[in-house]
């Protein structure tokens, strides 16, 4: 089909097609993607086939949502994009928290053939303006809460000092506002056609959450999103419609963005958003207040929420779902005791969307993520790309029904190889076809010639009762070439002293290999993390290395 999108900007920025992942289509499912595909109309007119145009989409403590009401102010929202003369493909920054109000905004940007970039809430004007940069964005909707960082990004170039903002989420300040993207849309029709978009037309550009550095816009077309739709949601998550989801990702993270929005549309079911900032305590209360049937968070979270768990109950909560970094068998174990339920884990990448491996509650073996989600296809492979032989370690390459191309990136010739995507991880696979997944490629730590994966020694720190957190880097070193480095969050009441270093390094020494174990230890207060929970590395390496100068 044709492309809608009159601004080219995205499309003549992709990567060349000899870099383009092999995309597959296998599952009958996939197959039967149409040509011409508008996701969110797609998502909406599936739920209205359904039945459930009366039933609850989108809640919060302030309202409810059904799905016919929620396609209304959707309609209307685009109504008021289109009086703003935007054009099909041009860039719409999102910048909000998890809410109704983003969640209407993102559904409505996307069904006018517009591309969502949308922007974590903590990020400020210099991170924010990088991203700007990038996406050269012709319009931007933004949490009245989260303006001045935004006002202060757009204000450094003369290019986006003038540039059309909408401020959503106005409450009382609506009057005064008169501008708001609430008021605005208040008088606009609740009609709209979405628009023809081609399924090869960009639906999103979705920022890396930066564990790695330098952030990367990764391009996922109307195809991408609805493809996701069809692989883990139907085959590994399966939710009802009589499910209600709630978690912290947030919605401008793919993970959040899938789970919490896009993949609860596919299946009929209602999300909830708080109206306060998670805590671990609120959202373990919220989950029986609410009757939420379905938990997505980090296992950071679900660790801390375990012992809240067992003090306030889950209610009606039937899966957990644990993706965004490792997830340590310890926390597993510890949240299972608390909860009873079995932890539904699972790796994907922003640049593949979402998840790709991962297993049912039903077939978890234990210290394994999963198996390959149906509609993808996994291998592990040495330096050269040979498939290695089931146990040994190496680089994971994926490919399926989504795949990586970079925005005018010249790292997409790094992740994507012979039609493959290297997400960067290392793993093995078992003979059962497990993955197991050992490290991030460049958090393996090489000391004196052994190969030691980072999250292994968090994961045996995390057993011992003193520990609340933990971070495992290689520092360099002279003789070793590498020495480990553990940066250590004692529980509340613990001390950090010499005898409490030697005593976590022999714990480390009686559950792993002995030379795994950690020849430094540092107590810390925090550690270095994204918004969306994700340990960051590279941050506790420069660190160390500052530390060491």
């Amino acid at each position: 089909m044709p492309s809608a999108q009159i601004d080219r900007f995205v499309h003549d920025r992709l990567p060349p097609p000899d870099l383009w992942p092999e995309l597959r289509y296998d599952l009958p499912e996939l197959q039967q993607i149409p040509a011409q595909l508008n996701v969110v109309q797609a998502l909406f007119d599936r739920a209205v086939a359904s039945g459930h145009a009366d039933r609850p989409f989108l809640r919060s403590d302030e309202r409810t949502l059904s799905y016919a009401q929620a396609r209304a102010e959707v309609n209307r929202i685009a109504n008021v994009l289109a009086q703003m003369g935007l054009q099909p493909g041009n860039r719409v920054l999102l910048r909000g928290g998890n809410s109704v109000a983003m969640a209407l905004a993102w559904l409505a940007v996307v069904q006018s053939g517009l591309i969502a970039v949308a922007t974590m809430p903590l990020l400020r004007a210099t991170e924010l303006k990088a991203i700007i940069d990038k996406s050269k964005p012709s319009a931007a909707l933004c949490d009245v809460k989260l303006q001045d960082e935004l006002k202060a990004a757009l204000s450094q170039s003369p290019d986006t000092a003038s540039l059309p903002l909408r401020l959503f989420n106005t409450g009382d300040a609506a009057v005064v506002l008169g501008g708001s993207l609430e008021v605005l849309a208040r008088h606009a029709s609740d009609q709209a056609a979405p628009c023809p978009t081609s399924a090869d037309d960009i639906a999103l550009l979705a920022f890396t959450s930066g564990t790695t550095g330098s952030p990367k816009a990764a391009v996922h077309t109307h195809r991408d999103v609805l493809a996701a739709c069809e692989t883990w949601p139907r085959h590994v998550l399966r939710a009802t419609p009589d499910d209600i989801v709630m978690g912290s990702p947030p919605l401008a993270f793919t993970f959040g963005l899938g789970g919490l929005l896009v993949f609860p549309m596919w299946a009929g079911a209602s999300v909830y958003f708080p109206g306060i900032p998670y805590t671990p305590e609120a959202m373990v209360k919220l989950i029986g207040q609410v009757g939420a049937t379905i938990c997505y968070t980090a296992p950071t979270f679900y660790r801390q929420m375990a012992a809240f768990a067992k003090q306030h109950g889950i209610g009606r909560l039937r899966i957990s779902v644990s993706a965004g970094e490792g997830l340590p068998d310890a926390t597993r174990q510890l949240w299972k005791e608390a909860s009873g339920l079995e932890m539904l884990d699972g790796i994907g990448a922003t640049e593949m969307f979402h998840i790709f491996i991962s297993s049912p509650p039903e077939s978890v073996k234990r210290g394994a993520i999963g198996q390959v989600v149906p509609g993808y296809l996994a291998k592990i492979v040495n330096e050269q790309g040979d498939e290695l032989p089931r146990g040994q370690v190496g680089r994971l390459a994926v490919k399926g029904a989504t795949g990586c191309k970079y925005l005018d990136d010249a790292r997409q010739g790094a992740y994507v190889q012979g039609g493959w995507n290297f997400p960067g991880d290392a793993f093995s696979q078992d003979e059962d076809g497990y993955f197991v997944y050992q490290a991030r490629t460049d958090d393996m730590i090489i000391t004196a010639g052994y190969n030691v994966a980072g999250p292994e020694v968090e994961a045996a720190l995390l057993q011992h009762p003193a520990v609340a957190e933990c971070g495992v880097v290689g520092r360099p070193d002279d003789e070793r070439g590498m020495v480990i480095l553990a940066y250590v969050v004692l529980k509340q009441g613990q001390t950090g002293d010499d005898a409490q270093i030697k005593v976590l390094q022999d714990h480390v020494k009686h559950t792993l290999a002995p030379y795994k174990y950690p020849r430094e230890v540092r107590f810390v207060t925090a550690l270095p993390r994204t918004e969306t929970g994700k340990l960051q590395r590279f941050a506790l390496r420069k660190m160390a290395i500052d530390t060491n100068a």
